[in-house]
């Protein structure tokens, strides 16, 4: 029985470490055969995976590699030693198959050897399957920093899903939204005899709500992609909120003196205080519907966006209605 036919006894584990990606399909030699011996029994082979790469092995250990190149450019009667790489990169069993690729790339190498800490040789990571570790990895960043959770699987599910599966995960989140619309309908219509006394409260609705929603979209934004990389909520939570208050009082010290200008005094107060709490409450729920989303197990990517822009555009005309009753009317 040939080496190659031995070696294919020992499959790879299933996992994402670097044995996993590790193939035993590949040409072997010794370092006392000669280049030809080796040559004519690569001819007529079983079929390789990979032979880019000629691992030479002494024992069960890794004595070095010879590039396929260099095994046909060479004489035929040169002994296998003279022409290998004695000190190829190899990598554990165990090592992250990012880093193993990463590796690889970085000493410019077709294909990478696993070594057990016995020094065993477990078999060679071919270029095709690095390169395919470096896309999978590629397209979870993007993922995570297109805000999905952390897994990929569920990340790449979401983005490619049937039709009817996209409409029923949506849908409820924005059928809650129009039901939130109404709730806000009505919440402007309960003050329509303040609004009917001060008309020009109604000239800085949108403006509040908007200037909430934008403050919360940040803020969703920045928690979900927190979330899918692993960091915790209650790390950035006091720096974002101190963040939150302070974007709003800004905000509403630029408003003041502008809107007081326009108007009044009164009315000035009303629109910059309303600017600075929206943005405040916009920044608190903004942090707890992810949170609350990643602890029931469900894709805060699908509906913190949707829900905070509902919860804050109820808040936020809640907020400014208050004030203009205690300030106004």
């Amino acid at each position: 029985m040939s080496m190659e036919r031995e070696m294919s006894h020992e499959l790879p584990p299933s996992d994402a470490s670097a044995h996993a990606h590790a193939s035993v399909a590949i040409p072997i030699a010794s370092p006392g055969e000669t280049v030809g011996v080796v040559r004519a029994r690569m001819v007529g082979a079983d079929r390789y995976e990979s032979a880019t790469d000629i691992a030479v092995l002494d024992g069960d250990h890794l004595a070095g590699l010879v590039r396929i190149e260099d095994l046909l450019a060479a004489r035929h009667d040169l002994p296998v030693s003279s022409i290998m790489d004695s000190d190829p990169p190899v990598v554990a069993p165990g090592a992250d198959q990012e880093q193993a690729a990463t590796r690889a790339v970085d000493r410019s190498e077709s294909s990478l050897a696993v070594v057990a800490a016995d020094g065993r040789f477990l078999g060679l990571i071919p270029a095709h399957r690095m390169l395919g570790v470096l896309l999978e990895e590629h397209r979870e960043d993007i993922a995570r920093m297109s805000g999905y959770v952390h897994q990929r699987a569920s990340a790449r599910s979401a983005s490619e899903e049937s039709i009817p599966l996209r409409f029923r995960h949506r849908f409820p989140y924005l059928l809650v939204g129009l039901a939130a619309a109404l709730a806000a309908a009505g919440l402007v219509a309960g003050f329509e005899q303040g609004l009917s006394s001060r008309l020009e409260l109604v000239f800085f609705i949108p403006g509040i709500v908007y200037i909430a929603d934008a403050v919360g979209n940040q803020t969703v934004t920045l928690m979900v992609r927190g979330l899918s990389v692993g960091v915790p909520v209650g790390r950035v939570m006091w720096r974002e909120l101190v963040t939150g208050v302070l974007l709003g009082a800004v905000l509403a010290g630029i408003a003041l003196p502008v809107v007081a200008f326009w108007f009044d005094f009164p009315i000035a107060l009303t629109v910059s205080a309303s600017i600075w709490g929206a943005s405040t409450m916009a920044t608190g729920v903004a942090m707890a519907l992810p949170w609350i989303f990643s602890k029931l197990n469900l894709d805060p990517a699908f509906g913190s966006g949707p829900l905070s822009t509902v919860v804050q555009d109820l808040l936020s005309l809640a907020i400014y209605f208050w004030l203009a009753a205690a300030l106004l009317v």
